[in-house]
């Protein structure tokens, strides 16, 4: 059982291919990407799509499903301008099935589904006190991640990680598989999570630039995080995102590149 399970784990680690999923940008993201053929882009975006059609159908019964008919419209707007701008990284999903929905509810959150599914929470954009610039960095970078198949390249590092676990779990005993669990965590996920918050604060911010809002938004929004988190932030070694500091400092840079696409978009 033991060789059965690390003779899968080698071939789904050889069969893996490196892939760059957007152009770079502006911004110049172009780390090579590892996927597996066993996880392709149609099944993630099959699965995303009962995901998303599952938390809607959950939030219409609560009464929490664009309850605000004003905040839906303008979140959706918003989404109108950033989505033709993603042609500059890949030109497939201006034709991807774009969903956008708004969600009541206390959490300050986003995301963006593969596929181009996005559900914008009432909590995020009422706590902070969300301008629109601000709202577009946030859908911004939310997009970025499904543009880069962070989702799909997650899958695929896992799928051997988790294998060749089982199989030092079967040699050595659970304790051993747990401690192996951790340091692949701390030494592979966790480093590995951050660098994709940070792509997608990097393509966000040039999206946003590129649909006509300020990129300086985008570092207003992690002053407002900061203050939000009341310093309550876990050490950046632990998390799966950079801490506030950090993007602050990085997105301070990359506002300044993409300045001349926000000043070319308003005229």
């Amino acid at each position: 059982m033991r060789r059965l399970l690390l003779s899968l784990g080698f071939a789904l680690i050889a069969g893996c291919t490196t892939v760059n999923t957007t152009a770079p940008g502006v911004v110049g993201v172009q780390r090579s990407q590892t996927m597996t053929p066993l996880v392709s882009p149609a099944d993630v975006n099959k699965m995303a799509a009962q995901q998303y059609a599952q938390t809607l159908k959950g939030a219409q019964q609560k009464g929490a499903l664009n309850a605000d008919a004003a905040e839906t419209q303008r979140v959706r707007a918003i989404a109108q301008r950033l989505i033709p701008e993603t042609r500059v990284f890949r030109p497939d999903a201006v034709a991807w099935r774009w969903e956008i929905n708004v969600i009541t509810s206390d959490e300050l959150n986003a995301w963006c589904m593969p596929g181009g599914k996005i559900a914008v929470y009432t909590g995020l954009i009422d706590k902070l006190s969300l301008t629109d610039d601000e709202l577009a960095a946030v859908m911004g970078h939310e997009i970025a991640h499904a543009l880069r198949e962070h989702s799909r390249e997650n899958m695929s590092r896992q799928m051997p990680a988790q294998i060749l676990l089982q199989v030092v779990g079967a040699a050595y005993g659970g304790g051993v598989q747990q401690m192996g669990g951790q340091a692949y965590q701390l030494l592979v996920g966790l480093p590995n999570s951050r660098e994709m918050e940070t792509e997608a604060d990097r393509i966000g911010t040039e999206l946003m630039a590129r649909a006509g809002y300020n990129p300086e938004a985008a570092v207003n929004v992690w002053h407002k995080m900061q203050r939000a988190s009341q310093g309550k932030e876990q050490p950046e070694l632990l998390s799966t995102h950079p801490s506030s500091e950090s993007r602050i400092a990085d997105l301070s840079v990359v506002a300044k590149r993409v300045e001349p696409l926000y000043q070319q978009a308003r005229r």
